[in-house]
């Protein structure tokens, strides 16, 4: 009688065991990564950076400057082609700026002064 109990209390437990775990040893669907950002962005992080530091574009584009949650804002090297500043204290928002003319052009959050950027229009 002890043998049966204990094998029943085994096969009980056992059953119990594997009820629970249905999902045990499958795999769940791998949600996709989140798409890439726009090709012309670049982001002022919430790690005190640009990114990327330096962005190719062609004459005629635009770039979106994008801010999270900690206020940045961007100001130009004056000179000729530059876009205008984005000043303020810019969080959660985008801002488009289009650059007309070849050159490079360097900017810099006043917020953060060791942030800094390159956009290389070609």
């Amino acid at each position: 009688m002890f043998k049966l109990k204990t094998r029943l209390g085994f096969v009980t437990l056992a059953g119990a065991l594997l009820g629970c775990g249905s999902g045990y040893g499958s795999t769940a669907p791998v949600p996709p990564p989140p798409p890439p950002p726009p090709g012309h962005t670049v982001s002022a992080t919430d790690a005190i950076v640009f990114t990327p530091t330096t962005l190719t574009v062609a004459a005629g584009q635009a770039v979106t400057f994008t801010f999270g949650s900690i206020a940045h804002n961007v100001f130009f090297t004056a000179q000729a082609g530059a876009p205008a500043d984005i000043g303020g204290n810019n969080t959660n928002v985008s801002v488009d700026r289009v650059f007309a003319a070849q050159g490079s052009y360097a900017y810099t959050c006043h917020i953060h002064p060791s942030m800094h950027g390159t956009v290389v229009v070609q």
